[in-house]
């Protein structure tokens, strides 16, 4: 009896049908609550969803390639070196597509050549006699490799001497100002292909109005030339808030920072390149160790009788870091029902709960 109940019981229920019971409250606090949530519910998936945040469209993230050319012509008058006129195969050390280096500043060494000299004083340099200096040691942070000697750096002090490309380079501060203080008006041409793959959509900041003549003569502006892809490096720094030739002497790190925010349900035209511009290496007064960005590098001869020499510089400028950012959209239908049916059920959830709290 109890299984064939319970049998009849589930063939019931099997063949019930339900419906939601509708209570119609008559209360002006209620009807005014329930259509100010519906403007509510409308104004929010109208203005925030889909106009400001574009709840209707699928999204893609941009890919992304970049190459740099940069001219400009620099004349320096140093005792080492002389009259020079530097050119871009001198300052652009060493060639790079996504960063550039701009050689602003530097201390040379001239005539080095293999042979013996006394280290730089320091406080593991420094020695009385010869049994302070161990033949064949190797100091990863010196000079050289040490001969087993102590020799006469000047009239005051003895150091280790080593074997190496002597002379040694003086340990000094960079010049000031800078040597290539003329660098401010080198020019350097960024060309950007951008690439949305969900969408196959491709495009460059050169863009279609610009011709070759146009090219040839126009500088960024914001003001007069807001789409040419050819930068003043001073221009670059100072929208970044620094000065050109007080970051020349040490040296850093700027950022040139490319925006693609495209919304493809518009014309492609209006999908443009945004440029801004940032210094970033750490530039705080309080902690000055080790500022700026430099490195070392070579240019070697060998006079007639075969003996190398080499002339040493320790260059300081200023890297460039063109990093490129952005988001394409575009409309589809399943975000779109997404979002509308998220925000309407939140809703509605809100307006029954209201409703029977005002009824209460």
């Amino acid at each position: 009896m109890s299984d064939k109940g319970c049998c009849d019981s589930v063939g019931e229920c099997f063949f019930d049908y339900y419906t939601s019971k509708i209570l119609v409250i008559r209360s002006k606090k209620v009807g005014t609550l329930n259509r100010f949530t519906q403007a509510l519910v409308i104004a929010y998936v109208i203005g925030y969803v889909c106009v400001l945040k574009k709840g209707y469209q699928d999204t893609d993230t941009v890919l992304s390639s970049v190459t740099t050319k940069v001219k400009g012509i620099a004349l320096t008058n140093t005792t080492e070196l002389g009259e020079r006129v530097w050119d871009v195969a001198d300052y652009i050390i060493p060639p790079q597509d996504g960063s550039f280096f701009v050689l602003t500043n530097m201390i040379i060494t001239p005539n080095q050549t293999q042979s013996k000299c006394a280290e730089n004083p320091t406080q593991a340099s420094i020695c009385t006699s010869h049994r302070d200096c161990k033949r064949g040691f190797n100091d990863a942070r010196g000079d050289g490799v040490r001969t087993g000697r102590c020799v006469n750096y000047n009239d005051t002090i003895k150091t280790c001497e080593v074997l190496s490309w002597c002379p040694l380079e003086k340990i000094v501060e960079p010049p000031n100002p800078p040597l290539l203080a003329d660098a401010e008006n080198f020019t350097v041409l960024i060309k950007n292909n951008i690439r949305y793959p969900k969408f196959n959509f491709n495009k460059r900041n050169i863009l279609p109005n610009i011709n070759n003549s146009y090219l040839t003569q126009c500088v960024f502006s914001r003001k007069t030339d807001p789409d040419c892809p050819i930068f003043r490096l001073k221009d670059i720094v100072e929208e970044a808030e620094e000065d050109f030739q007080t970051m020349a002497i040490h040296g850093g790190v700027m950022g040139v920072q490319i925006r693609w925010d495209c919304d493809l349900d518009m014309p492609q035209s209006w999908c443009v390149p945004r440029y801004t511009f940032r210094r970033l290496d750490n530039k705080d007064p309080e902690n000055n160790v080790a500022p700026g960005y430099n490195f070392r590098f070579a240019k070697y001869y060998k006079d007639s009788d075969g003996t190398e020499t080499r002339t040493l510089i320790k260059g300081y400028g200023i890297r460039f870091d063109v990093l490129v950012f952005g988001q394409a959209g575009k409309f589809n239908i399943i975000p779109t029902l997404l979002n509308i049916g998220a925000v309407s059920k939140n809703f509605s959830v809100y307006i029954s709960v209201s409703s029977q709290i005002m009824h209460t």
